[in-house]
């Protein structure tokens, strides 16, 4: 942790997560006076509030930030205190000049210099990028009846292990990764029900984070009009078949039913009119992007995005974003993904900022 009585810097990092961090190393090469301001208490970023069997879908030497790869795990696929200590590592390895916590509360824009607020102080920039990712910003659905239902709802960014389920009835929404992997371990203490909007999608038994990065490496490359061979299926969101799912397929745990249309008191009521008891629901549904201290720039769209050209926004040319997602720039929320993204958008900030 950096300490400063310094109250201006030329670029202030919002974020010491994996996309604050791959930032923070190409700064470093400008020259720029900057700061890496963080809300968490300890390195990691929002690995730190992973659940506690989290792996990551690719062996470490295709999940490294740019510079250093992550040092090979004792299993195949990282687990998450493995890439906290890895980040806690690459902070520190790079000397990379993080102050925390302090959370920023709010950006706001003043004549040649923007301001960004946090609790132990408040710091002007000449250019700030925000990099907080999305877990501070969990997507909940809503359902008719939903507030009258007395048992417990939680998100993934919440859930932490299976034991606290034991002996109930649960259900499991979401089709995504995180979904696939709480109902696998879930099920193996309660009576679980899988709801995806439409049939999840499985990846063969050899595909795994790497591979789906080549893949949409090659589906990215088409849609800039870059010479590629036909771009082959599976996306980034496509299920991984990681040891506990696949640990699931073999007790049959793995089928998934539509979403059931409104809760009620103590369950749920499915299209077909068949009510169901629950006792407890896990919203694995995804997040949006945490972006409420930006909200005093007016930058943000009725998307709850913000409209850039590159990672630049476009309303205020002083801010820069990275690591959203692909809005942000391809793959930019995944440990390999976001190294273009970092330096794409440290050079540009450099090249603003020279003198003229």
């Amino acid at each position: 942790m950096t300490k400063t009585a310094q109250t201006s810097f030329d670029v202030i990092v919002i974020g010491a997560g994996q996309a604050g961090l791959a930032t923070g190393y190409f700064l470093r090469r400008t020259g720029l006076r900057f700061a890496i301001v963080d809300g968490e208490p300890d390195p990691g970023g929002a690995w730190r509030h992973g659940w506690d069997s989290l792996r990551l879908f690719s062996p470490a030497q295709w999940s490294s930030l740019p510079g250093w790869p992550m040092p090979a795990s004792g299993e195949a696929y990282p687990t998450r205190d493995e890439v906290v200590a890895y980040l806690a590592a690459y902070e520190a390895r790079y000397d990379l000049p993080v102050i925390r916590p302090a959370a920023v509360d709010l950006v706001r824009a003043e004549a040649g210099a923007l301001v960004v607020e946090t609790c132990p102080a408040t710091w002007r920039a000449r250019a700030v990028v925000s990099a907080t990712g999305t877990w501070r910003a969990p997507f909940w659905p809503t359902y008719p009846g939903q507030s009258h239902f007395a048992g417990l709802q939680i998100h993934s960014a919440q859930y932490q292990r299976p034991e606290a389920f034991a002996g109930q009835r649960v259900l499991v929404v979401g089709g995504g990764n995180s979904g696939a992997q709480i109902l696998a371990e879930v099920s193996q203490v309660a009576d679980t029900t899988w709801v995806t909007p439409d049939p999840p999608t499985f990846l063969p038994d050899d595909v795994d984070g790497r591979v789906l990065f080549e893949r949409a490496t090659a589906r990215w490359k088409a849609q800039q009009g870059l010479a590629v061979d036909a771009p082959p299926p599976g996306g980034l969101g496509d299920i991984v078949m990681t040891p506990s799912v696949k640990e699931a397929r073999a007790r049959g745990i793995l089928n998934a039913v539509r979403p059931f249309a409104r809760f009620t008191p103590d369950g749920v009521v499915w299209p077909t009119g068949l009510e169901t008891k629950v006792d407890a629901v896990i919203w694995c549904t995804g997040f949006r992007p945490a972006l409420q201290h930006l909200s005093g720039l007016d930058v943000i769209e009725p998307s709850g995005r913000v409209a850039v050209e590159g990672t630049r926004s476009v309303k205020e040319p002083r801010l820069w974003l990275v690591g959203y997602g692909e809005w942000t720039g391809f793959a930019s929320a995944t440990l390999t993904g976001v190294m273009r993204s970092a330096r794409d958008t440290a050079l540009q900030i450099a090249e603003a900022l020279a003198p003229t």
